[in-house]
């Protein structure tokens, strides 16, 4: 594994075990800090590089690779040559500087969907870390220009919510607070650049979620079919520990386990024996039994959804095998979907079985290499292969730099989960200590800040390296509705995005589209042969001969 509990370079360190992606494996709203994407929600860029300059050296620790990951890649550069130049732009020394490479692409079909950068969030749904903290995530996203995606169940879980049921299979959302309150934060900030998707499972579709959506919003969101999720492979869990909404999740229909409504279950409640409920959804597909059928089910999934009103429609998949795979790329791009996320074992979760998410499912980096192998096939017959994004333990910008690599041309972003969460739990966390009042609303856990944030400064302004950029954005006066976990989030995509400049123009591409395959080596064989990715040895070895031997 590439990252340790410290790091001694950039002078971060991990709370608990560090993971693939560099995060812990259990990651705290209320941590202190200070791994790598804690602390660069405070400082950006300036955390790209060595601490302490001027006394010190540094040296890399990472060109040793063992066993397949994302970790087990290495960028390729070069000394010569640019590609992806903007039509302004020339091949000279003075155009050819990173700043001036382009982070800006888009995805879709007949409707594109612009991004500044090549991120978005994953599903963001009923859990309640997602509810507290949407102020930041939504309104960061926004912000930042990247899509943000509402996860499933947020109808279902809220009791302020009313539903009607419906004479078919559907029921009639009357109200929904909730998921109004969610779109309308990211739809306030919204520019132009981004989107906001939302997400549909078996009981959003019997809740009539999607023609709620569509009624109340139209073409403002894109409508997202889920599969599954690389954390598990069952429906969607949230813990509570209220008997009374217990019974309110089991009268709306979910699986509540252990069962509220036993008797002995309620009597080992009051008693203290059990203490929680948890919440879960159902199965998807369970009525079909061959591929051909869940093909027939998917399109007419698509076709109501289109007539409905939705132009923008998206696929969520997890990290099922190798059938699944090609089935979502082929359906989703006979079905000329917007996009396709591919979530692969490894990333992360709200709430799963544990043993389930380290034991099942297909790592990210093995789901992905495949996943670029299968569109290939699609691609060779002359089929327009749907839009994708690679999800499952991203938080790095070398990493973003690696998903879109390996899954060029098809793949246009990166899903980030707990990465991208980490500056709304850290902001929210700074502004409730800074301001004692709002601590409630924006659900700090600080009444002080720690020594971790103060050696970095003691006011939002001295804090948050993005503020002042984020302040021109928005101005002075709309600056105070900014809560500053989207502050710390602005701040977080600056120092992903800039590092990701700098790495493509190291491989001298100026444009996302430009990324390849190619821009990639393998650290050991067996990497090389699970992606198709070379030995770095092999890596224009025989060029190089031909140089040799001219």
């Amino acid at each position: 594994m590439r990252f340790s509990k410290s790091n001694d370079v950039l002078g971060t360190t991990n709370r608990g075990n560090p993971a693939e992606s560099s995060l812990c494996t259990l990651c705290r709203a209320d941590c202190n800090g200070r791994c790598e994407t804690w602390l660069s929600s405070l400082v950006g860029r300036k955390l790209l590089y060595p601490r302490s300059f001027g006394i010190v050296t540094a040296g890399a620790n990472n060109t040793t690779h063992v066993g397949v990951s994302y970790n087990s890649l290495r960028i390729q550069g070069y000394a010569y040559g640019v590609s992806g130049l903007k039509d302004n732009l020339t091949n000279n020394p003075d155009d050819c500087i990173f700043p001036n490479v382009s982070l800006e692409t888009e995805f879709g079909q007949e409707m594109k969907t612009k991004i500044r950068m090549p991120l978005m969030t994953g599903a963001l749904g009923s859990t309640f870390v997602a509810e507290k903290y949407w102020d930041s995530f939504a309104i960061g996203g926004a912000l930042a220009g990247i899509p943000v995606v509402i996860g499933e169940n947020v109808v279902g879980v809220d009791r302020q919510s009313k539903i009607k049921p419906g004479e078919t299979r559907k029921g009639k959302i009357e109200v929904s607070p909730e998921l109004d309150r969610r779109i309308d934060t990211y739809l306030r900030y919204f520019d132009g650049y981004g989107a906001i998707i939302v997400q549909l499972n078996v009981e959003d579709t019997r809740n009539g979620v999607a023609e709620y959506v569509v009624e109340k919003y139209g073409e403002k969101c894109i409508i997202e079919l889920k599969w599954g999720q690389g954390a598990k492979d069952i429906g969607g869990e949230i813990q509570v520990t209220s008997l009374e909404y217990a019974l309110f999740l089991k009268d709306r229909g979910y699986v509540v386990d252990p069962d509220p409504t036993l008797p002995e279950v309620q009597e080992a409640f009051e008693n203290g024996s059990i203490k929680s409920f948890a919440r879960h959804s159902r199965l998807g597909g369970t009525n079909l039994d061959t591929v051909d059928q869940v093909q027939e089910d998917f399109m007419s999934s698509v076709d109501y959804l289109r007539g409905l009103g939705f132009k923008r429609i998206s696929l969520k998949t997890g990290s099922y095998g190798m059938e699944e795979l090609a089935m979502a790329i082929k359906f989703a791009s006979d079905a000329k979907l917007d996009l396709l996320t591919i979530d692969g074992s490894g990333g992360g979760t709200g709430m799963s079985p544990w043993n389930m998410m380290q034991s099942w499912g297909v790592p990210s980096i093995n789901l992905h290499a495949k996943a670029h192998e299968y569109a290939g096939m699609l691609a060779a017959k002359g089929q327009r292969v749907v839009d994708m994004s690679f999800a499952g333990g991203f938080a790095l910008e070398d990493s973003i730099f690696k998903g879109l690599a390996l899954g060029a041309p098809y793949t246009k972003l990166i899903c980030m989960g707990r990465g991208i969460m980490i500056p709304g739990f850290v902001g929210a966390n700074i502004q409730g200590a800074l301001k004692p009042e709002e601590r409630a609303s924006v659900n700090g856990h600080w009444s002080e800040l720690p020594k971790s944030v103060l050696q970095v400064g003691s006011t939002a302004k001295e804090i948050f390296a993005g503020y002042f950029d984020l302040q021109k954005k928005v101005g002075k006066d709309e600056m105070k509705n900014i809560p500053y976990g989207a502050i710390a989030f602005c701040t977080l995509a600056d120092k992903l995005g800039c590092g990701m400049q700098q790495l493509m123009a190291g491989a001298r591409k100026f444009s996302l589209d430009k990324i390849a395959r190619g821009d990639l080596m393998s650290g050991n064989r067996e990497t090389a042969k699970e992606t198709g990715i070379p030995h770095v040895a092999d890596v224009n070895d025989e060029s190089a001969r031909k140089i040799l031997n001219g």
